[in-house]
């Protein structure tokens, strides 16, 4: 990784070790229950869930200042790679950007790439992980950010969301619809692409939505050439365990990753989300 630094936000919930293992800088969002305000990770993720769970309202996420990216970008570094969350679905990447266009009238001889992944959490983290491994090779900055432009949008990411609590709340259901929906224990299915996210599919009850949201994945890669699997759980391991039980019955992978969904993400899943994302 001589002479390249890859950063990203804290809402590509990489697990620590790919972040350790590589020098990744992450930028974290902010968290906010009321007047509280905590950075993203400040909160351990079984009291983050405890504590949304008794709030009335939804916690509001904000992307990080211009001052946080620029320090990210500081050091011996002359290239830097920036990998954030979809523009569609955060000012991140907008944040990145003017932060990027300050660093370099101050650094000249420094160079900034941000990149729009056009999806979210391990979908994104997907792509992070793909810019080190390259990076780690030897390849050039030209190179990395040529590919991963390239195969960003190769990312399959879909979810099986186990209540519409947090739906409800932001305003996003109908909170008649969506509490008729939970008593009847249908889950939603969705599916992020384009920087979009999408309900695509439903099923009644957790074993037949994790059946469904492992098919969803399968038929969106079939006949295609996949690597890298991702899962991430919202403080229900045991669900994360069972869909990569499933996804293996069907397919190799040469990487395979568990993680937990962070504050940035889990705060529009909810508890009891699983997301499946494979590159």
């Amino acid at each position: 990784m001589k002479n390249i630094k890859i950063v990203t936000d804290s809402s590509c919930d990489l697990n620590k070790d790919i972040v350790d293992r590589y020098n990744i800088e992450i930028v974290p969002l902010n968290v906010a229950f009321g007047d509280d305000i905590y950075v993203d990770g400040e909160i351990e993720k079984p009291e983050f869930y405890k504590m949304m769970d008794e709030s009335p309202e939804l916690p509001k996420t904000s992307c990080p200042s211009p001052e946080k990216f620029i320090n990210s970008y500081e050091g011996e570094e002359d290239n830097i790679i920036v990998i954030t969350l979809a523009s569609k679905l955060s000012g991140t990447y907008s944040t990145a950007v003017l932060a990027k266009n300050l660093f370099e009238e101050k650094y000249p001889n420094k160079n900034v790439a941000v990149i729009d992944t056009e999806t979210g959490s391990i979908g994104q983290g997907l792509l992070v992980a793909k810019a080190a491994q390259l990076a780690e090779e030897g390849k050039s900055f030209e190179e990395i950010v040529k590919t991963i432009e390239s195969i960003k949008n190769d990312v399959v990411l879909y979810g099986a969301l186990d209540t519409l609590e947090n739906a409800i709340k932001g305003g996003r259901v109908n909170p008649l619809a969506g509490k008729l929906i939970n008593a009847l224990n249908f889950k939603v299915i969705v599916k992020v692409a384009n920087g979009e996210v999408k309900p695509c599919d439903k099923a009644r009850g957790d074993n037949n939505s994790m059946k469904k949201v492992v098919e969803n994945v399968l038929n969106s890669i079939e006949g295609k050439e996949v690597k890298s699997l991702a899962i991430a759980h919202a403080n229900c391991l045991d669900k994360a365990l069972k869909v990569k039980e499933m996804m293996l019955k069907n397919n190799e992978f040469e990487n395979i990753t568990i993680s937990d969904i962070g504050s940035v993400m889990g705060t529009y899943t909810s508890k009891g989300a699983v997301l499946i994302s494979v590159l």
